[in-house]
């Protein structure tokens, strides 16, 4: 008992180490202050009247396909749910289902109005709904619908103006990271939309702080998920669409905008496979965020133009060859006080042959802290080492993350890339080295280990993919292996059959993959 308390206490100490004082501050202000105000019953302001309302001019964007509300139903996350009278807490399906529900993303027609005007009568018994970062998307969502359709409608905009002022009094500061730009993304919608000083001057405080620190300098997000660069991108591009067609300020935000956005879709042009898709590293997933062609035409639309620059801060390497595409992740785990998003996946990698997925990372279908989310976190769902059983970097709790490996990159090339991590040095006193060298039609892997230890290397393949392609591939009639089957989960909810080859590791062993060996359907 004792052994298992003090473990729990180290687990924390490792997890909170790594906070900004920002944050720890922030977490006891707000849990002090809310308390505070529901033992005097002190609430919010549910509608506030506005000086100016303006509609906006907005070119048109990436909308989202698959957040979806047809009669009564709604579908979200491939989740769908019929309601006789909308219950905005409704939690069945978990809180992110909650969230997307309160986003107001499946607005398309201009009578959805009737569900705004619903939310609003039913407002004050909202609960998840009315956290910061489900204000600021609906924030966004709403001026867009408003805008499109050349609404004005009182109600509406003293029930919005009231939310950004009670976003403006949460700004999520105890998280930082994506959710913090996503406050200040929308502020800035709130204050074009309100004509509103004191909006516009933290959305500008927080978007010259918080894109300078989290867009790193080869263009990457830094908590290091494709899909939430995608989502950033799509925002940022937003912001963009705003503040070049509509004159209400002229300062200089947007150089700063747009230059941001360019270094960002240059990134994600180049950690793109040729067939559009992303590799699914760190919490991504498919159908959430716009396409990354999607993404490119909104870019161009703003006559934005994408900067590329060498691959490098993010961890990320991609090899590029004429049958086949390889990214190689050799980076840190994610932000680091902010790794949410992060998996232990240290040294794993992804590989398309002719442009189509091969060898994929598992992927992420669900945000609940369950055992599908402790495992689409481990070390076990990635094509990567496994020493004794455990995680290369301890994640726990669906979004947290205590220890992590440290990678260190040893050689790097057109023709080979050799890295080692350490997260295997304080439990078990050993380090993985893994070196890719690439040719024409292979890509052969060595794994070592620098002493000798019980380890298992795994390659996830993609549920196409059939069982003879893969042992024709890695020619296995002499050598020890496993083929078993796990859940690839290309989407939130989505999960398929897929078989996972296993291979036996005591400290080295060396593994080509023949793509010379593959049928004609790969």
């Amino acid at each position: 008992m004792w052994l298992r308390l003090l473990n729990r206490y180290l687990l924390l100490f490792n997890t909170i180490k790594y906070l900004k004082p920002i944050q720890i501050y922030y977490r006891a202000y707000y849990l002090f202050r809310n308390r505070s105000r529901k033992a005097l019953g002190i609430n919010y302001e549910y509608t506030k009247t506005p000086a100016d309302v303006t509609t906006l001019n907005l070119q048109i964007s990436p909308q989202n396909h698959h957040s979806v509300y047809v009669h009564g139903t709604f579908t979200l996350l491939n989740r769908s749910k019929t309601f006789e009278k909308i219950d905005w807490n409704f939690d069945g399906y978990g809180k992110l289902w909650t969230y997307n529900l309160t986003y107001f993303e499946y607005l398309k027609d201009e009578e959805d109005i009737g569900l705004i005007y619903d939310f609003i009568d039913n407002i004050q018994g909202v609960t998840s709904g009315l956290e910061p970062f489900p204000v600021s998307l609906r924030g966004i969502n709403w001026i867009k619908f408003l805008s499109r359709y050349r609404i004005r409608d009182e109600k509406i905009d003293g029930s919005l103006y009231a939310q950004y002022y009670i976003l403006l009094d949460n700004l999520e500061y105890h998280l930082l990271g994506n959710h913090l730009l996503e406050n200040g993304f929308s502020l800035l919608f709130g204050a074009y939309y309100f004509q509103d000083e004191v909006l516009y001057k933290k959305a500008v405080e927080i978007l010259g702080k918080e894109l300078e620190e989290q867009i790193l300098d080869d263009g990457a997000h830094f908590e290091l998920s494709p899909m939430y660069h995608q989502l950033m991108l799509f925002r940022l591009l937003d912001c963009v669409n705003l503040v070049q067609n509509n004159g209400w300020k002229n300062d200089t935000i947007l150089p700063f905008l747009r230059q941001k956005a360019a270094l960002m879709l240059g990134w994600l042009c180049q950690i793109s496979y040729a067939n559009g898709e992303i590799p699914l590293f760190n919490d991504s997933a498919r159908h959430i965020a716009p396409t990354t062609d999607e993404l490119k035409a909104y870019a161009k639309r703003l006559d934005i133009e994408q900067r590329c620059r060498q691959l490098r801060d993010s961890g990320y390497r991609k090899v590029n060859a004429k049958r086949y595409e390889c990214v190689v992740d050799i980076g840190p785990v994610g932000a680091e006080y902010i790794p949410g998003h992060a998996h232990a996946d240290s040294l794993s990698f992804e590989l398309y042959v002719n442009k189509k997925p091969f060898i994929v990372d598992s992927g992420t279908g669900t945000y609940e802290t369950d055992e599908h989310r402790e495992y689409e976190r481990s070390t076990a769902a990635h094509n990567t080492v496994e020493i004794g059983g455990v995680n290369s970097s301890e994640v726990w709790s669906g979004f947290r993350v205590a220890d992590r490996a440290r990678v260190t990159i040893l050689e790097e090339g057109e023709k080979r890339i050799s890295a080692r991590h350490d997260g295997y040095r304080k439990r078990f006193g050993v380090l993985h080295t893994r070196e890719w060298s690439f040719y024409d039609d292979a890509v052969v892997i060595e794994d070592r280990l620098d002493k000798a230890f019980s380890a298992v290397a795994r390659f996830h393949f993609h549920p196409r993919v059939s069982r003879e392609d893969i042992l024709r591939c890695f020619d296995l009639a002499d050598r020890s292996y496993t083929l078993n089957t796990y859940e690839y989960a290309p989407e939130f909810n989505k999960r398929q059959q897929a078989f996972v080859l296993e291979l036996p590791i005591s400290q080295q062993r060396q593994t080509p993959i023949r793509l010379d060996a593959l049928t004609a359907g790969i």
